[in-house]
């Protein structure tokens, strides 16, 4: 770590000297030791970043107006929309921000998945992380139904119902959650509560993760650790303006959608006040959630019979809710489950291989999960739900004892500067 600068303007040298947020952020930003070879995918951490900051603040702003009232909440949305000044653009870029925020931090996973970030010593990185994710998932489910739509209402219905499975005290959970016996107005001002809280508490969560990676730096797409000074450079100007670049054109994506198209990731039967005497003929979440509930639903009737598991039937509500869960905590054992001595697919030819079909599945399962449970789409739901499992708790753990790798380079320098590649040469013919 580099001495602390020193301060020339009295006061930032004043404020400094008696509470150092200045040598703070200028070691973390600026001379922070990063990996020299990082690519445009690692730009996704920051734009997550940047995507919540507005978030938070769209969301501030739109709980200015809202009425958390079964009676007045999609009015309130409306008028919103339609009486306040630039209203609209707040709700579109609030809406459409949470794609986008699910769109980067998904590419942000795989990243990690192609590169083995998950590996030690940044287990405690990787876990965060996910932490972040549930956070994040949790926070779009209740935000979800503020708009008291007709998905709203039916989404929050069947998605508070599942916790009735867990057991003994499943049915407490559901009535806790929803305030009573039914999605009423307890339900959704207790949604609104939980929805203004849970970013603040991604927040703290985002903090914690950028502590974890700046202990042992960034992973870098080699896959190899930092061993010299001349393998890292420093973050500013080089990844700063590097990140800019990448907000820039992530900015053009993100307002695309926000200007031209702010309905397109929605659905329809939202703009419908909800009713409860009325069922949507498809009751479908948003496209992020998708994967997961096409695993909800790829469960038969007879799971456990089949398989004979246990002597007792467990229902397809239930096994489906295990198995959506367990796809989420599966992930939290990825450090142990690939133990592999080398991190990055770039030298592992088989597991590269197998991590796009991987993606494909998770794609294929996103896809499912946005047609009818029935017919072809069952079978084929079914087929990416078993893959999904068999790739994690078979497929890494075995290719990291029998897969063949390739030989990794002896440093960053040497496999990325021509300087560094000499200087490795000459030290392999000595």
């Amino acid at each position: 770590m580099s001495a602390a600068p020193e301060w020339k303007n009295p006061v930032v040298k004043w404020i400094d000297h008696r509470l150092p947020v200045f040598t703070f952020t200028h070691h973390s930003l600026i001379d922070y030791p990063t990996p020299r070879n990082l690519n445009y995918w690692w730009n996704f951490g920051s734009l997550a970043g940047v995507v919540l900051v507005i978030l938070i603040g769209t969301g501030l702003f739109l709980a200015m107006h809202y009425n958390p009232s079964v009676d007045h909440a999609f009015d309130s949305v409306e008028r919103i929309m339609r009486d306040v000044n630039y209203g609209w653009l707040m709700r579109y870029m609030h809406a459409n921000g949470a794609s986008m925020f699910f769109l980067v931090v998904y590419i942000h996973m795989f990243r990690a998945l192609y590169y083995g970030s998950y590996r030690a010593p940044r287990e405690v990185l990787w876990f965060i992380g996910l932490f972040i994710f549930l956070a994040m998932m949790a926070t779009a489910f209740v935000g979800y139904t503020l708009p008291w739509g007709q998905m709203s209402f039916w989404g929050a219905t069947v998605i508070t119902n599942l916790f009735s499975v867990v057991p003994f005290f499943g049915d407490a959970i559901v009535q806790w959650l929803l305030g009573g016996f039914a999605v009423d107005n307890p339900t959704l001002n207790r949604f609104f509560a939980f929805h203004f809280l849970l970013p603040f508490v991604i927040f703290g969560l985002v903090f914690l993760h950028l502590w974890a990676l700046h202990v042992h730096k960034s992973n870098n797409p080699l896959g190899v650790d930092i061993k010299t000074d001349g393998d890292t450079i420093p973050f500013h100007p080089y990844y700063t303006a590097k990140d800019a670049f990448g907000l820039g054109v992530f900015l053009i994506f993100y307002f695309a959608f926000a200007f031209f198209a702010p309905n397109y990731l929605g659905h329809p039967d939202n703009y419908i006040p909800a009713n409860a005497l009325v069922t949507p003929p498809e009751i479908v979440p948003e496209w992020y959630f998708l994967p997961f509930y096409a695993i909800l639903r790829a469960v038969p009737d007879n799971f456990i019979d089949i398989w004979g598991i246990l002597p007792i039937l467990v229902t397809a509500k239930t096994a489906g809710v295990i198995l959506m869960f367990a796809s989420i905590i599966v992930l939290f054992f990825l450090p142990w489950l690939d133990r592999s001595p080398v991190r990055s697919a770039k030298f592992r030819p088989i597991y590269k291989q197998l991590y796009w079909l991987f993606l494909a599945d998770c794609i294929v399962l996103g896809w499912v999960g946005a047609n009818p449970p029935e017919g072809t789409m069952l079978v084929i739901g079914r087929i990416a739900t078993l893959y999904y499992f068999v790739h994690l708790l078979v497929f890494m753990p075995l290719l990291s004892r029998y897969e063949k790798t390739r030989p990794l380079p002896d440093s960053i320098s040497a496999a990325v500067t021509p300087q560094g590649s000499s200087q490795s040469a000459q030290a392999q013919g000595a």
